[in-house]
């Protein structure tokens, strides 16, 4: 347990990402050139498409992705007009938006840093943070809570993926539940050599306490939620929600 977690997930990270993980596969052109057109989705949550009602207007607003490299989501805003930023821990996932910014000839911030650190951006410079299913990589989620609240405009908002802790505790077959909440490896010897052995990276459950009593105890006002199941698998088609979305605002 010497290497610092957060290195070794953004290590397995871009490791899954040459492996094909599906969050790690930039768009293609035609679906950039639809968004151009006004024709598009982004995700928070597996299957869910974002409510375009949570974004209001996009053209000309300043847009962080946080913790959302892989040329998924941050392309499909800049071909709706947004200013974006994008902060990743794996070099894989920003390289995406970088390649994707090229073929594309549009200008991106990439930046590579720990979320589990002080952001490195001014206080209110954002209109709006776009933050999917990415929290169950560090351990204490409130720290991030409080710095999206610092980072945003007053009145921005800030969209987050969660994860419920279900996925946590169930085989790989889906059928039993096997894994006690909450579910963190730093504090359990085997189940951090477990995670380490089947290259799941160092993941956490929290609870909706952290999740959403974090988000209002640093000042976001909660102004809609939605919930979402795993795309596929024994849960999804028991139609079990393993996911939610929210959209809160700074007051």
């Amino acid at each position: 347990m010497n290497k610092k977690y957060t290195e070794i997930n953004s290590k397995i990270i871009s490791e899954w990402v040459e492996k094909g993980w599906k969050w790690g596969q930039p768009i293609s052109h035609e679906v950039f050139e639809k968004a151009r057109n006004n024709d598009w989705f982004v995700l928070l949550t597996p299957t869910k498409p974002v409510p375009k009602k949570w974004f209001g207007k996009i053209k000309n607003i300043e847009i962080l992705g946080l913790a959302s490299g892989g040329g998924q989501q941050m392309p499909i805003f800049t071909a709706l007009g947004a200013k974006c930023t994008v902060l990743d821990y794996s070099e894989k996932q920003l390289l995406s938006e970088k390649e994707v910014a090229t073929r594309e000839n549009y200008e991106i911030k990439t930046i590579r840093a720990d979320m589990t650190k002080t952001l490195p951006f001014e206080d209110e410079v954002f209109d709006l943070i776009f933050h999917p299913v990415s929290n169950c990589y560090i351990e204490d989620v409130i720290p991030v809570w409080k710095e999206c609240y610092r980072v945003l405009k007053k009145g921005g908002v800030l969209l987050s993926g969660l994860d419920n802790g279900i996925n946590f505790t169930i085989d790989d077959k889906e059928r039993e539940i096997i894994y006690k909440l909450p579910f963190n490896p730093l504090k359990d010897k085997e189940l951090y050599e477990t995670s380490i052995k089947n290259d799941w990276g160092i993941q956490f459950s929290h609870t909706i306490e952290e999740q959403i009593g974090g988000q209002l105890q640093s000042g976001f006002l909660l102004t809609d939620i939605y919930q979402d199941t795993n795309g596929e698998g024994r849960l999804h088609e028991l139609n079990i929600p393993c996911f939610y979305a929210t959209r809160a605002i700074k007051k």
